[in-house]
């Protein structure tokens, strides 16, 4: 994934959601990510997340949100918060992933102008090609494990 992400992470601002111990967002603000923002609903993963950002030496570029994922989008949009990567790895075969997809589109607002949405899934777990104004770009498949990028299919103004 980040080989495919490669010159899109140095500077940029990350969402980890679904963060479990954080791994995709650790890995973002160690290629040079300004700010990493996870959001874990079990309080023990989230500290192991905060945790292993201060073993890192990233405290101050971290910001751990423990809370269910939708309603952290929900607080993130009311801050204000913008990102250029939003990395989405939900559990598998709960029926989050096309219901967390539709959210992430139906707030424009969080997403910069050219930002993605990276999101994980599994195979059997289909997601369309296009939800309102987030459309699929690429696909790398991974034996059962497939990853969508997903940008805006809409001019946004940068923020």
């Amino acid at each position: 994934m980040f080989a495919i992400l490669a010159h899109r992470v140095a500077g940029r601002r990350v969402l980890d959601l679904y963060a479990g111990a954080g791994t995709l967002g650790l890995e973002a603000l160690s290629r040079g990510a300004e700010k990493a923002v996870f959001v874990e609903s079990h309080p023990a993963a989230a500290r192991v997340i905060a945790e292993n950002a201060a073993t890192c030496g990233f405290t101050d570029r971290t910001r751990v949100m423990v809370m269910p994922a939708a309603r952290a989008v929900r607080r993130l949009e009311r801050e204000s918060e913008r990102f250029d990567l939003v990395f989405v790895d939900p559990p598998y075969g709960t029926g989050e992933a096309l219901a967390r997809l539709q959210d992430l589109a139906a707030r424009p607002s969080l997403l910069r102008a050219g930002g993605l949405v990276i999101y994980q899934h599994a195979r059997r777990e289909e997601l369309p090609a296009e939800v309102k104004r987030l459309g699929r770009m690429r696909q790398a498949d991974f034996g059962e494990t497939v990853i969508d990028f997903y940008q805006s299919t809409e001019a946004v103004c940068p923020q």
